[in-house]
């Protein structure tokens, strides 16, 4: 049986990457599954997802601001809009299953799911459990978690314990370290340090690698150094 599922969420790597790993093992364990995902407009997904081959919906959601004012009421405003939007994507693309992985837009479409009695999922990547997981926890059928103690966020009796998914081709990687070191243009014999930030930590890593630049390079070490677009 060639079953449907929808993916929702996203707005960092963190969540996008994860998501894209559990598309990937759906298709490996049932090739005529549909998979459709869906996002928040504007957000990395939207280039992302399509990229990996999978086709992607946006919803106009968007988070609350912090100060008080009428920007907020922009947002209510694309909030019922999200939600009005998510029910013509259930409606229409009938879902076997819904995950959520986080992310704006995981709020109005994993609420609509639940109200049409769709099974939903929650995939949670970290160790705090972000707002709107936690805010989505009731509606949801089982959380999969990727550390112990999880239960300070979620109902205990739905929590399973998965660890994070991983994308396939990271696990089995067909490249060594000369093919590697040929690419990025360093050298095989010094030592390499890899620095990834992600999500609202990254801003502080990177400030701190860079005031540490000039005493990797005294040490002769090689940098590969990721960063998004705002930090």
């Amino acid at each position: 049986m060639n079953r449907k599922f929808i993916i929702s969420g996203g707005g960092t790597g963190g969540h996008i990457f994860p998501a894209l790993a559990i598309a990937g093992e759906i298709k490996k364990r049932d090739p005529g599954a549909s998979i459709l995902f869906v996002g928040a407009l504007g957000r990395m997904e939207m280039e992302r997802v399509p990229a990996a081959g999978y086709p992607i919906i946006g919803l106009p959601v968007e988070g609350l601001k912090r100060k008080f004012g009428f920007r907020n009421f922009i947002v209510l405003f694309k909030a019922l809009l999200s939600l009005f939007k998510a029910s013509g994507i259930i409606r229409t693309f009938k879902p076997d299953v819904v995950v959520g992985v986080g992310g704006y837009a995981s709020g109005p479409l994993l609420r609509i799911a639940a109200f049409h009695n769709v099974p939903a999922i929650i995939q949670e990547q970290n160790s705090y459990a972000g707002v709107t997981n936690r805010l989505l926890a009731r509606k949801a059928k089982k959380i999969c978690v990727a550390y112990e103690g999880m239960e300070k966020y979620f109902p205990a009796d739905k929590i399973v314990l998965t660890g994070n998914p991983i994308r396939e081709e990271l696990i089995a990687p067909q490249v060594n370290r000369a093919t590697a070191c040929s690419f990025f243009n360093i050298s095989e014999n010094k030592p390499v340090l890899l620095v990834l930030g992600g999500s609202l930590g990254a801003r502080t890593i990177n400030e701190s690698l860079l005031g540490q630049v000039q005493t990797l390079e005294k040490e002769n070490v090689q940098v590969l150094w990721q960063t998004g677009r705002l930090y």
